[in-house]
């Protein structure tokens, strides 16, 4: 067969404390017994295709925007793992290919996509929450970041007092943020101005540089000052600032506080 694209996951393990992603992997488990298809729906980075792969862990994980490859690989395959089927550019032509190939299907979608030709061909579907919803979940998750940042980047070090776990694309998210404050931890200033430096070359070019990006320095100066001082008073005489002074700067910048 010829190899077709297929997406890298790590199918190790799927972690779970909380009683919901407990549920989905008991349910995964009990499909790795069995040979009917199933959707696992969610948000982005729930966890979706790394349970997939729990269930199949041999399996071709091809995403449906791929629709040749998909395609191919539906005729080679005996199960196979399609991410993001609502990127499907024909859910009918697919769904005809599995039927005739007679392939076991493990699908991944969002939790709002809705196709009855979809909900006929598996008979099973359930969703994973957002990590929002499972905090035992980011706790575990950001346990396992930790130490696979610490192995990366060879120190053991990293201190999550004051860690406020990004969940806005749930695990990526969280898995970038862990990398990224592991990495800057450390930070030297010249290191930091060279971020800064390649960050202005790629983004300057028009007429007020110096007003549009000033809030890049105003902004992490202001939020550190206000969770290190006990008030806005305090943090005026630590800025060498007035008060009304500081006011004016955070109204300036409340869309970033």
């Amino acid at each position: 067969m010829e190899q077709v694209a297929a997406a890298v996951v790590d199918v190790t393990k799927f972690l779970a404390a909380c009683e919901a992603s407990l549920q989905a992997k008991k349910t995964a488990s009990l499909l790795k017994t069995l040979t009917v298809n199933a959707l696992i729906t969610g948000e982005v980075g729930v966890g979706k295709r790394t349970l997939a792969s729990f269930i199949l862990p041999d399996a071709y994980i091809i995403d449906a925007s791929n629709f040749d490859e998909l395609l191919l690989a539906l005729e080679n395959s005996e199960n196979i793992i399609i991410s993001n089927l609502d990127n499907s550019p024909n859910v009918e032509r697919l769904i005809q290919s599995i039927k005739e190939n007679n392939v076991r299907v493990i699908a991944t979608t969002k939790e709002s996509y809705e196709n009855q030709a979809i909900e006929e061909l598996f008979s099973i579907r359930f969703t994973i929450p957002p990590l929002e919803q499972r905090p035992e979940d980011v706790k575990i998750l950001t346990e396992k970041f930790i130490a696979d940042a610490s192995v990366l980047f060879g120190d053991n070090n990293f201190d999550v007092s004051n860690f406020e776990p990004d969940l806005s694309q749930n695990g990526l998210s969280l898995k970038r943020q862990v990398m990224i404050n592991y990495l800057l931890q450390d930070i030297q200033e010249s290191e930091l101005m060279d971020i800064m430096q390649q960050y202005f070359l790629k983004n300057m070019g028009s007429h007020s540089d110096y007003r549009n990006f000033l809030y890049l320095y105003e902004v992490p100066l202001i939020k550190a000052g206000l969770k290190k001082c006990k008030s806005q008073v305090q943090l005026a005489e630590s800025l060498g600032l007035n008060r009304n002074t500081l006011r004016k700067k955070i109204i300036e910048n409340k869309k970033y506080l």
